[in-house]
């Protein structure tokens, strides 16, 4: 049972569509067929959190976008961190005028991480730049306001806005974005290539966590579908290609639950680089996403040459791993990719 408490606006009193949920530890389950109440495992459901996010927003997206007509695009807010899905035709400038808090937290960040490589003598890492950003959050974080009805929120947000851009940008943005969505999904393969996408989601999830588990790669998959806008089955073809499992059955002991094994891949990880700054930044060290992004397109060219090959030459032998430390068996039926329906 969950109670869900949707928001309408951030602590700003702009638009930032969002939910709470409470949900009850309490749940009854058959037990001999009896029923009978117990508690739930909080912990295993905390472990999932991420999961469960990325899968509510999934939903959420794919309902508006089928709905209105829509399709998402990728957008780079932070460099070298995973792009937030925004919907294709609005303005950047009419996103930055609804996201007040995330402008109060960079400009605090900007002299967080001055502070931080005086300190130091160095740029702060991946890891000392997410403590930073949420040191900036919690200092920029004001108290919460007494909520309004939605209808004088609308009001407020369309006279706002109509003030700051015009009427011509206000009143055209549906049109504008439904042009933008059609223009995408004319473009859009109606199946996945499950091949290749595994080879994303293995190389992210394993790049960035080292050690993971099923969890890990159904929020990186949900992550993917909504990029793309298509296909399924790639968390279980990720596992099923690319995942290595690490823990042990256990004699004398039950069996782990599925969320409970934990894998690592086969997968060569590039080297740290450098990035120069932009727009007066100081220079930056390459992420974890963007070396596992370097690390999938190296797997998925191999992938497209072991197509080409094998569609130029049917009756050759079959291609093997171009490079030692890719995944065994990669190139093995590479000619022959699974599609699902959208």
């Amino acid at each position: 049972m969950v109670a869900a408490f949707r928001h309408f606006e951030n602590r700003d009193g702009f638009p930032l569509l969002h939910e709470h949920c409470l949900v009850l530890n309490r749940v009854q389950r058959l037990d001999d067929g009896d029923p009978k109440w117990g508690a739930l495992d909080t912990r295993r459901l905390y472990r999932h959190m991420v999961a469960a996010g990325t899968l509510h927003t999934l939903a959420m997206t794919t309902e508006v976008c089928e709905e209105l007509g829509l399709a998402t695009v990728p957008r780079e807010v932070t460099p070298g961190l995973r792009p937030v899905m925004e919907i294709a035709g609005v303005d950047s400038e009419l996103i930055d005028w609804s996201a007040t808090r995330r402008q109060q937290i960079e400009d605090v960040l900007e002299g967080l991480t001055y502070k931080y490589a005086q300190q130091h003598g160095r740029l702060p890492g991946e890891q000392a730049r997410h403590g930073l950003g949420w040191w900036a959050a919690q200092d920029t974080r004001r108290e919460k306001k007494t909520p309004r009805p939605l209808e004088q929120l609308l009001a407020w947000w369309k006279a706002s806005a109509l003030l700051k851009f015009g009427k011509q940008l206000v009143d055209g943005l549906l049109h504008r974005c439904r042009a933008a969505g059609a223009a995408i999904r004319a473009r859009v393969d109606p199946h996945v290539d499950v091949v290749l996408a595994a080879v994303d989601v293995a190389a992210v999830v394993l790049t960035v966590r080292g050690r993971f588990a099923r969890r890990h790669v159904l929020a990186e998959a949900r992550r993917h579908l909504l990029e793309t806008l298509r296909g399924r089955y790639i968390a279980s073809r990720a596992l099923a290609d690319h995942g290595r499992q690490t823990t042990d059955p256990q004699p004398g002991r039950r069996a782990p639950a599925a969320d409970q094994i934990f894998y690592t891949a086969d997968f060569p990880e590039p080297d740290p680089w450098f990035i120069a700054g932009a727009d007066g930044k100081p220079p930056r060290e390459s992420s974890r996403y963007e070396r596992a992004r370097v690390a999938s397109l190296a797997v998925r060219n191999a992938i497209h040459g072991a197509r080409t090959t094998t569609a130029g030459q049917a009756d050759a032998p079959a291609a093997t791993s171009p490079c030692r430390g890719w995944p065994a068996g990669l190139t093995d039926g590479a000619s022959k990719p699974e599609a699902s329906p959208r």
